[in-house]
């Protein structure tokens, strides 16, 4: 979808003044910004600066004290299939098969199976796990267990996959190939995705429009568009369009993590 057709459209979800505190210590400060539909939005921001309050916020777990959350204008009450989470960490049922994981959304949602079954076929040809099907999580390794939480969301047919640092903890190899697994999915389906994520080159290679956050009390402190071509591959990293936008994403980014070392002896 053209930067042009994105913009004529309402927001899928909209952040507006949103503020939380927790006890005397501010965590979100007139928080504001919105998700296109059909958009891969990417929120970065340095470690400890309240990202896992904002998913919170998104899925509907945690309703701020100030501000609002909206989707498709209406505010949230509460989390919804609509808006499904794909967590930091491994929330697979260890008793059940990958093609039990995969279908077991289907099964509770009273949804069409033999439908189902269909699209968890194309889905786990589509992120590589052909004969994986009768394997359980603990036989799965780390990037596949990470592929078939993917796959168990998006059966689902959510409006919008949030993801809270899908990838961490992964080394870098298996990292980068998950990258580009979700990146062929978001591009074959075009779900409307958001990725919160503490490293800058992941948001600026998956992103259409990247937040990059301050530090506490967290806003945004600058809204990027990335208009690099897609489909979008790790090679892309050595192109100098993603250097230059990287660059200025981490001169915004480097002043609010210096903040943090004010006191620190040596720091600039």
């Amino acid at each position: 979808m053209s930067n042009t057709a994105r913009a004529a459209k309402p927001p899928l979800m909209q952040v507006e003044h949103v503020s939380v505190s927790f006890g005397d210590r501010k965590i979100l400060e007139d928080l504001s910004f919105s998700i296109e539909e059909g958009a891969f939005t990417c929120i970065c921001g340095p470690s400890g600066c309240g990202k896992t309050t904002i998913m919170s916020i998104l899925a509907g777990y945690f309703t701020p004290q100030e501000g609002s959350c909206l989707f498709e204008g209406q505010p949230l009450h509460g989390p919804s299939p609509d808006r499904l989470v794909v967590f930091q960490e491994n929330t697979l049922f260890q008793w059940m098969t990958l093609w039990d994981n995969t279908m077991f959304g289907p099964r509770i949602l009273g949804k069409n199976l033999k439908e189902a079954e269909e699209k968890a076929k194309e889905l786990i040809h589509l992120t590589g796990l052909d004969g994986f099907e009768g394997k359980f999580p603990g036989q799965l390794s780390g990037g596949m267990q990470r592929r078939a939480e993917l796959i168990r969301a998006l059966i689902n047919e959510p409006r919008i996959l949030l993801m809270d640092e899908p990838f961490r903890g992964l080394d870098a190899m298996t990292r980068g190939m998950m990258q580009e697994y979700f990146l062929r999915i978001f591009e074959s389906t075009r779900t409307s995705m958001l990725l919160i994520t503490s490293e800058l080159d992941e948001a600026v290679l998956m992103g259409d429009d990247v937040y990059l956050l301050s530090i506490m009390p967290t806003t945004i402190k600058k809204k990027m568009r990335v208009d690099l071509p897609r489909p979008r591959l790790m090679e892309h990293q050595t192109c100098a369009e993603f250097a230059e936008i990287q660059a200025e994403a981490f001169a915004a980014l480097e002043s609010e993590a210096l903040k943090s070392f004010e006191h620190v002896p040596g720091m600039r």
